[in-house]
């Protein structure tokens, strides 16, 4: 069920009336408002505006959605792919006018290399589970150029747990590191499968990084906990 794709086409399409509920394992709902995923280089977070003009080269756009990234790197001449797992957001993205595209699972895709593997909206969270980190890790370096980078933004969500006196914090026992979450998305009445994301502090992103033969550099912070990181092979 194409949740995500299904609310993407219906806005491409003018037939929005509602937006995404997201429920996830910290006992929280949320709601993704669809004009968001459409928008434009002037309403997207800094983090997002640098990364961009950090693209260089031939770029995959990981995670892709409705193709906001893609296409101003398209408008601005470089040779983007897009991909998704998704169908919907696939076709979302031709029907903006995007040349190149790719559904497929990333761990799926290979054969092309590029020189700027793009993974925004806390794209690297794709792992799911940070002991998944290591073969995403290795299936990028295996499409990027020997000279490329990666560009990720991510968010330690450590402020979302409750903190003691001491300056500790609450962190359930049965998770195995604190940016594991898990997803449900609904759509107009349909919910869809649950699904793992990982959202990484930067420190435990190095580290990671370098057991994997990977320089990782801090480019910049957002204003809530984010940031975007630079990954290049060593």
């Amino acid at each position: 069920m194409d949740i995500f794709g299904n609310a993407l086409l219906d806005y491409q399409q003018e037939r929005y009336t509602a937006d995404i509920k997201t429920f996830s394992s910290l006992d929280e709902e949320d709601t993704i408002p669809l004009p968001y995923l459409f928008r434009s280089y002037g309403e997207m977070p800094s983090l997002e505006k640098k990364a961009l003009q950090l693209c260089k080269g031939k770029v995959l756009d990981i995670g892709a959605g409705a193709g906001s990234h893609s296409l101003w790197l398209q408008q601005h001449g470089k040779d983007v792919t897009a991909l998704d797992s998704s169908q919907g957001a696939i076709r979302t993205c031709e029907l903006r006018g995007i040349k190149k595209t790719a559904h497929t699972d990333f761990l799926s895709y290979s054969g092309i290399q590029f020189d700027t593997l793009l993974l925004l909206m806390n794209g690297i969270g794709i792992a799911g589970k940070l002991a998944h980190l290591k073969r995403y890790l290795a299936h990028l370096r295996s499409v990027l150029n020997p000279n490329g980078q990666i560009l990720l933004d991510s968010s330690n969500i450590i402020y979302m747990f409750e903190q003691d006196d001491d300056g500790g914090y609450w962190i359930p026992q049965d998770v195995d590191y604190y940016g594991e979450v898990s997803f449900k998305m609904e759509y107009k009445g349909q919910q869809g499968p649950s699904f793992d994301w990982l959202y990484l502090d930067f420190e435990t992103l190095k580290r990671s990084c370098f057991l994997e033969g990977f320089n990782c550099d801090l480019v910049s912070e957002g204003e809530h906990y984010d940031y975007l990181a630079r990954l290049s092979l060593l």
